[in-house]
């Protein structure tokens, strides 16, 4: 069974730019082959879309397990996936379940992008979401950066949108994106079938249109 791993706070001072960073994904990414294919290219199960990968396309040097402050909550309609996509509220009370990556930052600049629906290639300039916790690179889903503190010394990052999980309508989330969700969940070696199928199914989005039980079916294997 893995530990969960606790975040420290962002030390004081002038943020030094990191080579490496954990990028915690608290959705579909939390899946190592979902993540494969924004860091490798290719097409997920189930997915409409072909990302073009990374200029680094080496898997992470590790993964973990990791809570964050916060609350996960599905809005939104995804073209990939259909459905609710996941975003994180840091400002929210609760915590959320995530996996930690650790990655190059030059890799987390490419992810972020993908998730942007930009091109990949250009690094992100880091220092104030490090210095302040977080910073948005535009209005749109995904381009708010987010540093809820570090691990080992290096800084946790992960992206969201600008606002409040209670600014927004909640969508439900689709069978094929939660699968992927509950997939990555439960690699991490943390958390067992039934805790994620709660945790998934309380989610605002979710809560009301998936039960754990039926979250526990996605999770059974195929025959």
């Amino acid at each position: 069974m893995s530990t969960v791993h606790r975040l420290t706070p962002v030390p004081p001072g002038p943020p030094d730019p990191p080579s490496r960073v954990w990028y915690a994904s608290y959705g579909s990414n939390m899946d190592a082959d979902r993540l494969r294919c924004y860091l490798a290219g290719g097409r997920p199960s189930g997915s409409a879309r072909t990302h073009p990968g990374c200029r680094n396309p080496s898997d992470p040097e590790r993964s973990g397990p990791i809570e964050l402050p916060g609350t996960l909550y599905f809005a939104g309609e995804s073209p990939l996936w259909t459905g609710g996509r996941a975003f994180y509220d840091p400002g929210a009370e609760g915590r959320v379940w995530a996996r930690a990556h650790l990655i190059t930052a030059e890799q987390f600049s490419d992810i972020a992008a993908q998730e942007m629906y930009r091109d990949p290639g250009d690094d992100l300039d880091l220092r104030t979401a490090l210095a302040r916790g977080r910073d948005s690179l535009g209005p749109g889903r995904y381009e708010t950066v987010v540093c809820p503190g570090f691990l080992g010394g290096l800084p946790v990052l992960t992206f969201t949108s600008p606002g409040r999980c209670t600014d927004v309508a909640w969508t439900r989330p689709s069978a094929v994106y939660l699968r992927h969700l509950a997939s990555g969940l439960l690699a991490a070696g943390c958390w067992s079938a039934p805790a994620v199928a709660r945790y998934l199914s309380r989610a605002p989005g979710a809560a009301g249109s998936w039960t754990p039980e039926e979250i526990a079916g996605l999770m059974a294997p195929e025959v």
